[in-house]
Formats: C-alpha cells, sequence, structure tokens
C-alpha cells in the first residue's frame, strides 16, 4: 500500500494499479481525490483529522466513487465521536482506523489499553478497518531499526490478541520508507512506505541492500562561479529546504549557503552553464513543488507528465 505523497501523480497511480498495486495511502484530502480519479477503489486517507469540513468531503467522495473502499484515521474520542456523528446514514464503505503512536510522538494514541478501547468503541459503531502505524521514529542502522522493528511488532501483536479475545480481528497498516522491508507479515499485512517511485538520497544511503535506483531529480544550472563556489539556479523553490542546510541534496559538492532562487555549492570544477542532476534528500516535498515532471519513457523519449503540486483538491462535488 504505497504512499502517493511522494509523487501526486494520477498518471503513476494508474502504472502502479496496472502492475498489480490495488491500494493506496493518502495524507490530504486532494491525493485522496487524485487517486480515486485515477480508478483505484482502496484508499487510506492517513491523517487524524478533526476538521468536520475535510471529513464531510471525505464522506462525499464515497458517494461520487461508490465502488470504492475509503478508510479515515481517529486517535481520539474527540474524533470519535466527530466521525460518529457524520457517518450517520453514511456509505458503509467508509470504516476508520485506529491511529497508534510507536513513539513518534507526533499522532496516535499510546499503544496500551486506551488504544484497545479506542478500536473497540469503532468496532461496535461497525466500522473498525484495523490499526495504523507509522515509525518514522525508527531511525540508525539496518540491525537498529530490525531491533525497533521488532519491539513495536511484539506490542502489536499484543493490541492484536487482546482484541481477537473480544472476537475482533482486523489488520495493520504501516511502517515507513526504511521499515517497510523489516516488519513480519503476521504483524503487518499491508506496509505503506512512504518515499515510493522517485525515491531520494536517503534511500540510497539507508537501503543501500535493495541496491535502490534513485528516479526523481532536480536538473539545475550553474549561473556563476567564484573563490571556489559555484552558484546553482535550484534554490529553496526548486528543491525543498526542509532538511538540514548540507544535507538537502546528493548530486554536488558541499552546500554553502541556499536562497530562494540559489543554491552556492563548494567547487573548483565547475563551470558557468554546467548542468547537474541533484537527488532531493527528501523526494515528497520536493516534488510538492512542481505541477508536472519530465519523464522518459520506456522507449526513451521525453515528456512531461502532470502532478498536483500545491494543488488542494482534484474533484468537483456537487452540493
Amino acid at each position: 500500500m504505497p504512499h502517493v505523497k511522494t509523487h501526486r501523480a494520477a498518471w503513476l497511480v494508474k502504472l502502479l494499479l496496472a502492475n498489480g498495486v490495488d491500494a493506496f495511502k493518502a495524507s490530504t484530502l486532494a491525493e485522496v481525490e487524485m487517486v480515486l480519479a485515477a480508478g483505484a477503489t482502496r484508499v487510506v486517507w492517513a491523517f487524524p483529522t478533526v476538521n468536520p469540513q475535510n471529513i464531510g468531503r471525505f464522506i462525499e467522495l464515497a458517494a461520487v466513487f461508490p465502488k470504492a473502499e475509503l478508510t479515515g484515521l481517529i486517535d481520539s474520542h474527540h474524533g470519535l465521536d466527530l466521525w460518529t456523528r457524520l457517518l450517520d446514514g453514511a456509505s458503509p464503505a467508509i470504516r476508520l482506523r485506529v491511529d497508534l503512536d510507536p513513539g513518534m510522538g507526533r499522532t496516535g494514541v499510546v499503544m496500551d489499553e486506551a488504544a484497545l478501547d479506542l478500536a473497540r468503541e469503532v468496532a461496535r459503531l461497525g466500522r473498525l478497518a484495523g490499526w495504523h502505524l507509522y515509525d518514522g521514529n525508527v531511525r540508525g542502522e539496518y540491525d537498529e531499526r530490525k531491533a525497533g522493528v521488532k519491539k513495536l511488532a511484539d506490542t502489536l501483536e499484543v493490541l492484536q490478541s487482546r482484541l481477537r479475545e473480544d472476537g475482533i480481528d482486523v489488520d495493520v497498516v504501516g511502517a515507513c520508507s526504511y521499515t517497510f522491508d523489516l516488519w513480519p507479515r503476521s504483524v503487518m499485512r499491508h506496509v505503506s512506505p512512504g518515499t515510493w517511485v522517485y525515491s531520494n538520497a536517503q534511500h540510497l544511503r539507508e537501503l543501500a541492500h535493495h541496491d535502490w535506483v534513485a528516479a526523481g531529480f532536480v536538473l539545475t544550472t550553474v549561473v556563476s562561479t567564484r573563490n571556489g563556489t559555484a552558484t546553482l539556479d535550484a534554490g529553496a523553490k526548486a528543491i525543498s529546504p526542509d532538511k538540514p542546510l548540507r544535507q538537502r541534496f546528493q548530486g554536488a559538492d558541499e552546500v554553502v549557503m541556499m536562497n530562494e532562487e540559489h543554491t552556492v555549492i563548494r567547487s573548483d570544477s565547475l563551470d558557468t552553464g554546467d548542468r547537474l542532476l541533484l537527488v532531493p534528500e527528501h523526494t515528497c516535498t520536493t516534488a510538492y513543488l512542481y505541477s508536472n515532471a519530465l519523464v522518459r519513457s520506456l522507449d526513451g523519449q521525453w515528456e512531461y507528465r502532470d502532478q498536483l503540486g500545491n494543488e488542494r483538491s482534484v474533484v468537483a462535488l456537487t452540493r
């Protein structure tokens, strides 16, 4: 169940569907709409919102796409109460997952009795799809990540066992880009790596054992050189600045500074007019800056293909 936030591109969803992927995860409503419009019928909206307008739009999408199975997240009784009220009379194809906090400290309910209580309440509502767990906090070398996943899997198995004692048998959706290959299938039925298809520089380091190949680049040109530095025309408007300065991309020497339109790197070898392919450290937030991408087809031809970029909605709903 790959996440679509990395590319936000309908043509890639269609390509994945054609190759047997039948379920997707999305962070925003625009991504949910894009996936549904591309023909997918199983989508998890991986954001435990308590915004009634957004939940209302999500519920409306079930009417527009009646063959789709739509799943939302909750991590609080407040959220459950809101969903319960808004789901009254809504399609039975809309279900909910309880979002768990594996130590990320961002969203999710603690993996203890509180999680079980919330899951039981959703089950009584008749809409429990299972658990959701994003373990982006599990970092380090391969063996460290493997140990971190093992600890979480053991805790999750206890929760699953407790629910089965109540006659509730559900699955789990989760993992992240750097743990998806470490979860035992007996615990995590659907892994949802975040940075998928385009990949990024972090993949090249932390997933080297998979011989990962970067597929997303930012093409930049040297516009000026001086005193052992080169200035590129790819600044914060071209490549995401959400990582530390010296870790924002691979494909060039040390970053000295980055502004909106410029990035200065250390280099004695580059000349004005030289071009570089930069691999972003974080592809998701870089792809968000572009409404299309230059794609090389299998026949070697290049063409521009659309993606959402920073669009906030896709499907026009009749109100």
